[in-house]
């Protein structure tokens, strides 16, 4: 038991070395001259981390929009934060299942990733434009 215990040990510390070896590798990463796969999903997974702030950045206008228009509405007629609210949550469930499905043009490949983020980027960006679009013709 005590050997079980001490090996357990070891094998934890050796995956936290390796994860931040991993996450200083991914610091080093030039995305503008990625060659290999790895270096092409971790940049995949940036560009859609990226995406991702700018659709919660236009969330959140939208979603204050949203607010602004129910508050001249009388009480019958209010409901635009829970729609968009509602909205929301089938696109989230939508943009994962849309791009797990493009996963699997490679899936169990190093590839994988790198679909399935550059879907996610290309999707979120997409509904960041939709948010956008909603927000600027309520403001009219």
């Amino acid at each position: 038991m005590k050997f079980s215990w001490l090996g357990a040990c070891a094998g934890i510390g050796m995956l936290c070395f390796a994860g931040m070896a991993h996450a200083e590798d991914d610091a080093q990463v030039d995305c503008k001259n990625a060659v290999t796969q790895t270096d092409m999903n971790i940049c995949a997974d940036r560009d859609y981390k990226a995406a991702d702030a700018e659709l919660n950045v236009q969330y959140k206008e939208t979603r204050a929009t949203m607010v602004s228009w129910d508050a001249d509405l009388d009480d019958d007629l209010k409901g635009a934060e829970k729609a968009l609210l509602k909205a929301q949550r089938a696109w989230v469930d939508y943009r994962d299942g849309e791009c797990e499905a493009e996963g699997f043009e490679a899936r169990g490949g190093t590839m994988e990733p790198m679909l399935v983020s550059a879907c996610l980027a290309s999707v979120t960006r997409e509904r960041t434009k939709q948010l956008k679009q909603l927000a600027d013709g309520l403001g009219n």
